[in-house]
């Protein structure tokens, strides 16, 4: 592991051990509250969680279970959790909302479809005196609370990662950038932070905001830049995540390449993670769940029993509709093929047996991964 990447993985696993020190404390402290006092709600809670969509693996598979035990972890068991996935549909995750209002939660997590569309939602809740906490997007609207990576930081992370695979050959000819959709706040920030680090040291030959991050809308851009800019001069790709890098994968080998350029991506999907062991992706983006789901889950407990979040929350950031927010930032780690066995299989996200299928199998004995 290269220093930066040692320098990382340190910050993530501190943020860990004070995300988790932070949830003791305040389960403690709210403890001594309610006993001190008799006031606030105990630990019989109703928390809703509205998640944004199911192509992406790391909702389904990461997010929601983790939130779920943290909560279930924090409240003795006697939490109940209120889940529901928009499916990428920003008007239905409004009606989410007015369920979850209708159903009284006490607090409510919200990773938003569309930032600016959810706002009025928000201000519903906050009407029915019920905080929310924004979790992985910086939703618009009066949110008390929100927890996310830094995310002008992992597009310096891709950005570096391309520029790695490069080398000296980084102005040899174009590259392409398919950054996530508008409609994600997220997507501008990575967007922002990989431009910091390839403006002047690449020529980018087309770039595109892709509709939905869906790959298959990725797989569309990618057939029309080949199509533009012809495959002998493309020499790298920005990818923002790793479903996108799919859909870019397959327009590059159906284009002819005889040898694939060096993708980027971002959330360690285990596709992802099999396409860097087998060469085909050079990099993604390790945003380790556990600990933005646990502040997510003690932002979200706290705010429901009427408790001050100063003890979670170190980190102020301003949306365009609010200013202070206090926030915790998670910090995150270059993915490849060097430190899979360091990130993704120390961390127990992956098994060897679950990347090391028997089409993989001689990729990742090259690589040791046993």
């Amino acid at each position: 592991m290269n220093m930066r990447m040692r320098r990382a993985a340190v910050a993530v696993a501190a943020t860990t051990m004070a995300v988790s020190l932070a949830a003791c404390g305040s389960a403690k402290e709210s403890g001594d509250k309610t006993k001190e006092s008799g006031a606030g709600k105990g630990d019989a809670i109703k928390i809703g969680l509205l998640l944004p969509e199911n192509q992406t693996a790391r909702y389904e598979k990461f997010d929601k279970p983790l939130i779920e035990k943290k909560i279930s972890e924090l409240t003795n068991g006697k939490a109940e959790v209120i889940y529901a996935n928009a499916k990428q549909d920003a008007t239905l995750q409004n009606q989410q909302v007015d369920t979850m209002i209708t159903n009284k939660v006490n607090a409510l997590i919200v990773d938003a479809v569309d930032s600016k569309a959810i706002a009025g939602s928000v201000k519903k809740a906050k009407e029915a005196g019920i905080p929310v906490v924004a979790f992985d997007r910086l939703a618009e609207g009066p949110i008390d609370a929100y927890t996310s990576f830094d995310n002008e930081e992992v597009g310096h992370v891709q950005g570096k990662a391309l520029l790695e695979a490069l080398g000296a050959k980084a102005k040899d000819g174009q590259i392409v950038m398919m950054n996530g959709a508008v409609t994600d706040p997220n997507a501008a920030l990575f967007k922002k932070g990989a431009h910091a680090e390839l403006d002047g040291k690449v020529n980018i030959g087309k770039e595109y905001d892709t509709k939905e991050w869906k790959p298959e809308n990725a797989n569309a851009n990618m057939e029309a830049a080949i199509s533009s800019i012809g495959k002998d001069k493309i020499i790298g790709v920005y990818s923002a995540n790793d479903g996108m890098a799919g859909g870019i994968i397959t327009a590059l080998k159906a284009g002819g390449f005889a040898k694939l350029p060096p993708v980027t991506g971002q959330d360690a999907e285990l596709a992802g993670v099999q396409r860097i062991v087998a060469g085909e992706q050079f990099a993604s983006v390790y945003k380790p769940y556990a600990p933005e789901a646990a502040a997510a889950a003690e932002m979200a407990v706290a705010l429901a029993k009427g408790e001050k979040l100063d003890s979670i929350a170190k980190e102020k950031v301003d949306s365009p509709t609010n200013k202070g927010i206090p926030t915790v930032l998670v910090p995150v780690v270059s993915l490849t093929k060097a430190n899979i066995n360091d990130t993704v299989l120390k961390d127990g996200v992956y098994t060897v047996a679950e990347i090391c299928t028997p089409k993989y199998k001689a990729a990742c004995d090259a690589l040791g991964l046993k």
